[in-house]
């Protein structure tokens, strides 16, 4: 009877994820926009909207409430471990691009014109 509850609950253990099975295979799971230096390079101020999502593809965040700021979060990790991390926002001026703050700048996109697009947003921190 014991042994027949020892292994109960090292079933139901295992199956919650709190004993992992040793050896197993986890996957790199992507999340988010793949953004690299190359692509923030090729960005121009004053671009209008549509040749932003030419290059850099459809962001992962048009916040409704400020069409002025589009979010491009990306993450990659193993398993619970996190390999990489970058977060990049475009700011906008009606349809004109005016500035890019995040990981990944362009000389272009100074520090004064990232502490006036965002003043209140806190930047992660450089990828891994």
């Amino acid at each position: 009877m014991r042994s027949l509850f020892l292994a109960a609950t090292l079933t139901l253990l295992s199956a919650c994820g709190a004993i992992g099975f040793p050896g197993v295979y986890r996957i790199n799971v992507e999340q988010g926009n793949i953004v690299t230096q190359d692509m923030v390079e090729q960005l121009k101020p004053g671009m209008n909207q549509r040749q932003v999502r030419f290059i850099m593809g459809t962001p992962l965040i048009e916040d409704s409430f400020n069409q002025a700021r589009w979010d491009y979060p990306y993450m990659l990790r193993n398993g619970d471990e996190v390999i990489r991390e970058a977060q990049i926002t475009m700011h906008f001026e009606g349809d004109k691009l005016v500035n890019i703050t995040g990981d990944y700048r362009p000389d272009w996109a100074g520090e004064q014109n990232q502490q006036a697009a965002a003043p209140a947003r806190d930047e992660l921190p450089p990828s891994k």
